[in-house]
């Protein structure tokens, strides 16, 4: 009971035909699912922004994918996406979310984008999350979904720099990789102690 699968937005927007797809996001739906059925605590996280996010290029009238300086530091600036309430908000439909003991909702504050599952990106404020699982008496990690390289990567450096044991299943993630992301990533993850498995 010391052991809890995190499983980070996997969610339409981020599959083939969604807002921001990522490579074969969807492919990666069934081992999760065998992953969770064999875990006695699962969490899911779930990109839930507001309309007319900060972090939306749209927001700005800049180009997707360009870089902008927040107050909390540099934010890329996405298509829109994960709008709450929203078809590509939703979880996957093959996705076994009966499953959850927890859904963790993020980037739902408009100022403020929130790659992971433990802060948001000026990380200082929490989601919440390090006291659920303090508090259940959970103390080792595994971690899937997507994107490998944005929230996988930051919920995976930020629940080893709490304490936590931390292993990424590699097969079970999948990466935008925008400008060499994917690489940066892992060497951030394996330098926190993450273990890429």
């Amino acid at each position: 009971m010391s052991h809890a699968l995190l499983v980070i937005d996997v969610q339409n927007d981020f599959c083939p035909g969604g807002a921001l797809p990522v490579d074969d996001g969807d492919v990666i739906v069934a081992g999760i699912n065998a992953q969770m059925a064999n875990s006695s605590t699962v969490i899911l996280t779930q990109d839930w922004h507001p309309a007319g996010h900060s972090s939306f290029a749209s927001t700005h009238n800049a180009t997707p994918m360009s870089v902008m300086d927040m107050p909390y530091g540099p934010q890329v600036l996405w298509p829109d996406h994960c709008i709450q309430g929203s078809t590509g908000a939703a979880f996957h439909s093959d996705l076994h979310t009966d499953h959850a003991d927890l859904i963790i909702r993020k980037g739902y504050n408009r100022t403020i984008d929130s790659y992971s599952a433990f802060f948001e990106n000026d990380k200082t404020t929490p989601t919440g999350l390090e006291g659920y699982l303090r508090t259940r008496g959970i103390n080792t990690l595994t971690l899937v979904g997507l994107a490998t390289d944005f929230c996988v990567n930051y919920s995976a450096v930020d629940a080893a720099k709490l304490g936590f044991d931390v292993t990424v299943k590699m097969d079970l993630c999948r990466a935008i990789d925008f400008d060499g992301s994917l690489e940066v990533a892992k060497a951030a993850m394996t330098k926190a102690g993450v273990v890429l498995a």
